[in-house]
Order: structure tokens, then C-alpha cells, then sequence
């Protein structure tokens, strides 16, 4: 059964310009991106997001982060996604995260550790309506006329 999981490719791994490397490993894994959008968190997005952190004392910090440059999301889809995508991605604190995983190759920090991940089936649903509009997320198939297409 097909899943859908919501990405964070967060401002360190923008302003790094690791986007498109970040997207092409789910697409080699085989997964469909579905939704695709930049845009400026604020600060009441961040709040709503990050609502189990608000009385951390990093918080502050954290808001800060990630609502001062864009970031860009993304709905991923495919078999067991949510599962798959923390595994490509690594664990949070980045310093710990194996060589191979997204935040192993290119983060060593627990606070920019360049994208975020639903971390189960439910928190991805309501990611993914905070951060797209029904409207915002397409069903598609592969098509072998734009994989093979010929100059004929």
C-alpha cells in the first residue's frame, strides 16, 4: 500500500544547495514526489509545527532557524514511506546519523541537520495538510512516452 511522507528540506541545506541532491535520493528510491513548494516558515507555522519543542529552551533558537530563510517542502508517496524516508534520512541528531543517510552525509548537528521527516504514519498526515492544500499534491503515472520519447 502506498504511503505519502512529508520532507523539510530545511534554510542549512538551501543555502548549502543540496536540494536537488536531497530530492534525487527518494526519487532513486523509487519514490514519486507528489507535492514540491519553497516558502518562508512563520512564526506562527513554526509554533504550530514544532509545538512539542515551544518549551524547550532551544525553541527560541529553532524559530529563529528556520523562519529567517526559505525552506523548501515536499510530499514524497511509495511503499512504506514514512518507514523508508527516516531510514534515508537518519536519525535527528546528525552527528550520530551512519555515513549513506541524508543527515550522515551532510549534517553533524541535532539543530541544522538539513531536513525533517514525519516520524509516523499520523504525524505525516498532519504534516502534510499544514504544509499543502489538497489542491497542491498530484496523482500521476509514469509515462513511457516522456521516458523514451523520440524525435520523430
Amino acid at each position: 500500500m502506498k504511503e505519502r511522507t512529508l520532507l523539510l528540506i530545511k534554510p542549512d541545506a538551501i543555502q548549502r544547495g543540496l536540494t536537488g541532491e536531497i530530492l534525487a535520493r527518494f526519487e532513486r528510491k523509487g519514490f514519486k514526489i507528489i507535492g514540491l513548494k519553497m516558502l518562508h516558515v512563520s512564526k506562527e507555522l513554526s509554533k504550530e509545527h514544532y509545538a512539542h519543542l515551544v518549551d524547550k529552551p532551544f525553541y527560541h533558537d529553532l524559530e529563529k532557524f528556520i523562519t529567517n530563510q526559505p525552506i523548501v517542502a515536499a510530499v514524497v508517496e511509495g511503499k512504506e514511506a514514512v518507514e523508508v524516508t527516516r531510514l534515508i534520512v537518519g536519525p535527528t541528531n546528525a552527528s550520530k546519523a551512519p555515513g549513506g543517510t541524508i543527515r550522515g552525509d551532510f549534517s553533524n548537528s541535532t539543530s541544522r541537520n538539513v531536513i525533517h521527516a514525519s516520524d509516523s504514519k499520523e504525524t505525516a498526515e498532519k504534516e502534510i495538510k499544514r504544509f499543502f492544500k489538497p489542491n497542491e499534491l498530484f496523482e500521476y503515472k509514469l509515462n513511457e512516452t516522456f521516458l523514451y520519447a523520440s524525435d520523430e
